[in-house]
């Protein structure tokens, strides 16, 4: 592992940019602990001094000036540090700033500076202070496109030296508004918020000048001051501010609008303020301020925002995906926010927004960004070791309610109206299977059976299942719509796996099992679909292991040698595949041959699978990532254009089928190519940003072009789950 310092104030110090290191650290610690060590250089002063947890190896007193030279020569000789990154804000080293900048030049370890604040139209000595301290540093990260174009431009900053990675913001679990305000004690009020450690900057006494003419409007209006005053402001100045806000509220009449919640909340509390607030308002008067960590994490609960147009502000708010406002100016405010008040439409279109363009600046992502730019930073840099999340199935649980489980959500909030499928419930069947052999939780027995019970549901008097099943549980048109062979072959694959346990549950569970899957036998030989027939074929196999027959045996060589014979007629010497184009759910075709090997010994169905499934991971698979086929268009045999929308479904498909190979084959490769297939969901793709979102234990619907389809749906899901299972049985990471 590599040791990296940051330089930065630390808790227990209240300030923002503590706050942001902690978050920063704990998530490249949690993502990368396997290649990076994260210990801390707190930075304190004669007014602040504190006690700091043991990630903190040095302090530096940024008010003495023979400390920095001393505090260099430490961290030089420090045989274990490799990199250095330091939190910049021109005020923790205003008293010691020249001192400051021959500190970098004293430092002999590659240094990454992170500026807070970047100030536009320098005075000259500011700027030729800044082009030094740039030109000492190995690279700068700033936290907007604003702040990297005024470097380039009045400081001259080389913009390859410059990485631009947002303000990190906190996963959110979206939890009912209406159970929130009640927890909270404002139940039928409207609530506006604004929080962050107080002080003049804040201007609240802007918002206290509009709510008047915004109470008039909207009487239910209830405005929450959060914080407590910034602990400088407080040792220099008392509660002087604050108290002047008192005072004003007084003065309005405003009483009963206005709550001051006067402390500094536990960030978990704080997403829950959050998350109730139905207009986030944000009212610095400092042009100045590049970026806000408030703003940002208001934006990221859902929270339609009315801000002052610092940098941050103008980037995240434009095309109308918020509202700005004039620096002070109170009837601005009020204006709009009853205009945002009066239109419900417009804050929801506002709250999507906000989700969808904060998904990147997920701490887990910023965490990724810094990685990436550690490794490039260093001489001598090592692939990323991502961490392996715990296996948390609250998500699939939370989406299995009454009937089965629900097909979509609307980010990780079940959607009931969109109904149940018999795919997804299969899935999830042996997904909960996995779960409840290797950790006997018995909370998953309820599920496991709601599943058994939706399948056996969804079969027809001819051995048939339909699919599609709405809310109300009646089979919708769609099933005679939609080709349902892919889902049939899904509910005996579900089926097939779970009689391979059977010794883990109720005997009773496993005869109705298998009555049901015997009635599909039927139909097995009239598939038609390659991808029906390779999912049977692992159903079959999983039950022939437990209760050989002939039977079954010969239904596994009819659909095998179906399989064989379209290879036979699409493969050629540079095109190793069963028809003439990649498509969807590619893995299951020769893993479903590998299976069929294991059950009838045929040699000719072990040599196609390995020939196909090793040129699939050559057609998927580069430079330690996979990219699976798009859905939004197949890879054809004459046709090399790729083009983007990779779907979790796929992926877990390849590192299931991944792990099959190596049981049979032990080829090392496949273990690491496992491993960067897993490493998808974990931010390892072309945005290099999370699929899984771990604070849900949910996935996220799809990977586009430029984005994250944010939705945590059953099939994305429960493919995730699968996957997870796999890996911990594989032991591969």
């Amino acid at each position: 592992m590599k040791e990296i310092v940051c330089i930065s104030t630390y808790p227990p110090r209240e300030c923002g940019i503590a706050t942001f290191s902690h978050d920063l650290i704990r998530a490249i610690q949690y993502k990368f602990g396997g290649s990076y060590s994260i210990r801390v250089c707190a930075l304190e002063s004669t007014l602040e001094k504190h006690s700091y947890p043991d990630i903190v190896k040095y302090i530096l007193n940024t008010s003495e000036a023979a400390e920095y030279a001393a505090m260099a020569d430490k961290i030089n000789q420090d045989a274990e540090v490799s990199l250095i990154l330091i939190q910049h804000e021109f005020g923790l080293f205003i008293e010691q700033k020249e001192v400051f900048l021959q500190f970098i030049k004293l430092l002999s370890k590659p240094v990454i500076i992170v500026f807070h604040t970047v100030l536009s139209k320098p005075k000259r000595s500011l700027k030729n202070d800044i082009e030094q301290l740039t030109k000492a540093c190995a690279a700068i990260i700033v936290m907007t496109q604003t702040s990297s174009r005024i470097l380039q431009e009045e400081y001259h900053v080389d913009g390859d030296k410059i990485e631009v990675i947002p303000h990190g913001t906190h996963l959110v679990s979206h939890r009912d508004k209406r159970s929130l305000k009640e927890k909270y004690d404002v139940a039928g009020r409207t609530v506006l918020s604004t929080f962050g450690l107080l002080s003049p900057g804040k201007s609240i006494e802007t918002t206290l000048d509009a709510l008047p003419e915004i109470v008039k409007k909207n009487p239910s209006v209830l405005f929450l001051i959060i914080g407590k005053t910034h602990p400088t402001i407080v040792k220099t100045e008392g509660e002087i501010y604050r108290k002047k806000l008192e005072a004003k509220v007084l003065k309005l009449g405003l009483s009963n609008s206005v709550r001051f919640v006067n402390c500094y909340l536990e960030t978990p509390v704080l997403l829950e303020y959050l998350q109730l607030t139905d207009i986030y308002l944000f009212t610095s008067c400092d042009p100045n301020q590049a970026v806000s960590g408030t703003f940002v994490y208001a934006l990221s609960c859902g929270c339609p925002i009315i801000a002052t147009p610092i940098p941050h502000a103008l980037e995240l708010l434009k095309d109308e995906s918020g509202i700005l406002f004039d620096f002070k100016d109170a009837a601005q405010l009020a204006k709009a926010t009853n205009k945002l008040l009066l239109n419900d439409r417009l804050r929801g279109e506002m709250r999507i927004t906000g989700l969808q363009k904060t998904a990147a600046t997920a701490w887990e992502n910023s965490a990724i960004a810094h990685a990436l730019l550690f490794n490039k930073t260093l001489e001598h840099p090592e692939p990323l070791i991502y961490s392996l999340p715990p296996i948390n199935a609250k998500h699939i649980k939370n989406m299995s309610r009454n009937f089965a489980m629900i097909q979509f959500a609307e980010g990780n909030r079940p959607d009931l109206t969109t109904g149940y499928t018999l795919d997804d419930n299969a899935r999830a069947l042996i997904a909960l299977c996995q779960l409840y052999t290797e950790t006997k939780d018995a909370s998953c027995e309820k599920y496991i059976k709601r599943y058994l019970d939706f399948i056996k549901y969804c079969l027809q008097p001819d051995g048939t299942f339909l699919n599609y099943v709405d809310k109300d549980l009646a089979f919708t048109p769609q099933n005679q719509e939609v080709g349902l062979e892919d889902s049939n072959s899904r509910a005996i694959w579900a089926l097939g796996y779970f009689i391979s346990l059977g010794d883990n549950f109720s005997d009773s569970w496993v005869m109705e099992a298998i009555q049901t899957l015997k009635q599909t036998f039927v139909i097995i030989p009239t598939l038609q679909s390659p991808r029906s027939m390779a999912f049977v074929i692992k159903g079959l196999c999983n039950y022939y292991s437990k209760y050989p027959s002939d039977e079954v045996l010969s239904l596994i060589r009819i659909l095998a040698d179906k399989l064989v014979g379209l290879y036979n007629l699409s493969a050629d010497e540079n095109w190793r595949w069963f028809e003439a184009y990649l498509t969807y759910d590619n893995s299951v075709l020769p893993e479903s041959l590998l299976y069929a090997y294991l059950a009838t010994g045929n040699n000719r169905y072990k040599e196609i699978s390995k020939e196909s499934f090793d040129f699939l991971l050559s057609k998927t698979f580069a430079d330690h990532q996979i990219k699976v086929i798009s859905n939004q268009g197949w890879l054809l045999k004459e046709k090399k254009e790729r083009k983007y929308g990779e779907q979790p479904i796929d992926v877990a498909g390849t590192v299931i089928a991944l792990s099959t190979f190596y049981d049979v084959f032990k080829v090392d490769e496949y273990l690491t190519k496992q491993r960067d297939a897993f490493n998808w969901f974990l931010g390892n793709n072309h945005l290099h940003q999370i699929v899984y979102n771990p604070a849900t234990g949910g996935c996220y619907d799809g990977l586009e072009e430029n984005n994250i389809n944010l939705n945590q749906g059953a099939e994305s899901s429960v493919s995730y789950l699968m996957a997870r299972h796999c890996i911990a049985a594989q032991g591969s990471l």
